[in-house]
């Protein structure tokens, strides 16, 4: 392990770079934890700080993490979201297993809370407006990559299951559509990328400066009426947005007008 004084790079992206690149290569395991600042900073024969400035570049970017009084380990794989919430219904309006069997989510909380400014205007309410809120967290075996809620207004879930702090042994969207008598047939999702808030950040264990990707689903009725209101939040370097899609073939050219004469 060494850097050039000499490159335009700063040291502690030169180091960076050299961890990264073991990382890949499998040096360390996802979960293993790294040798301590000193001894890499010995390794390379810089100062502490600088070796620190090199792994909070690696913390921003999703590849360690930091556990207070433990030392730094090698963050686990990114989290693949396939088709973003069309994944929630499934193929035949089913649930994923292998989601399932990969991310383990846990309710955190359910009970009446001020409806955010996006969750509002999506509803049409003012902001503030007390609505259902179930929240939950998402994780891994080795860290949470999720935090999020699905909101739904108190005239559809009064007196239903989805005012009860449980789980339910099936996807939330078929207990609401069972609890409200309304089904889904239209969503929306709008992908934005910002700074989380001081609770996200300590929930996700990541720095305050990493970006995280924040999702709003919208899932509508018949009559295009907000069934319900989700919100999902990652960490941005950690996770990727994947979609597959057909791409249509050519239309073939119309017969032209045999009254038409060309040339």
């Amino acid at each position: 392990m060494q850097i050039n004084p000499g490159a335009a790079e700063f040291p502690h992206r030169q180091i960076a770079a050299q961890l990264k690149a073991q990382v890949r290569r499998g040096d360390w395991a996802p979960g293993e934890r790294l040798p301590s600042i000193p001894a890499i900073a010995e390794m390379f024969g810089v100062a502490k700080q600088t070796v620190q400035r090199a792994v909070d570049q690696l913390r921003v970017e999703g590849i360690l993490i930091t556990k207070p009084g433990s030392g730094t380990y090698v963050r686990g794989t990114r989290r693949r979201l396939n088709r973003l919430s069309r994944g929630r219904y499934g193929g035949f309006r089913g649930y994923h297993t292998d989601l399932a069997a990969r991310y383990r989510q846990q309710l955190v909380s359910v009970g009446r809370a001020p409806a955010p400014p996006e969750v509002a205007d999506a509803f049409g309410v003012a902001d503030g407006t007390d609505l259902l809120c179930r929240r939950h967290l998402v994780r891994t075996e080795d860290s949470p990559v999720e935090v999020g809620a699905s909101w739904f207004l108190p005239t559809d879930t009064a007196g239903t299951s989805l005012e009860r702090t449980e789980a339910f042994g099936r996807p939330l969207y078929q207990e609401a559509e069972e609890a409200t008598g309304r089904r889904y047939v239209t969503a929306t999702d709008t992908i934005t990328a910002r700074q989380p808030s001081r609770e996200e950040a300590e929930t996700l264990q990541i720095r305050p400066d990493t970006p995280v990707l924040h999702l709003l689903h919208v899932a509508y009725d018949e009559r295009r009426k907000p069934v319900e209101v989700a919100q999902a939040t990652w960490p941005g370097p950690m996770t990727t947005l994947t979609e597959e899609y057909q791409v249509p073939a050519p239309a073939a050219d119309p017969d032209p007008d045999p009254g038409l004469v060309l040339g």
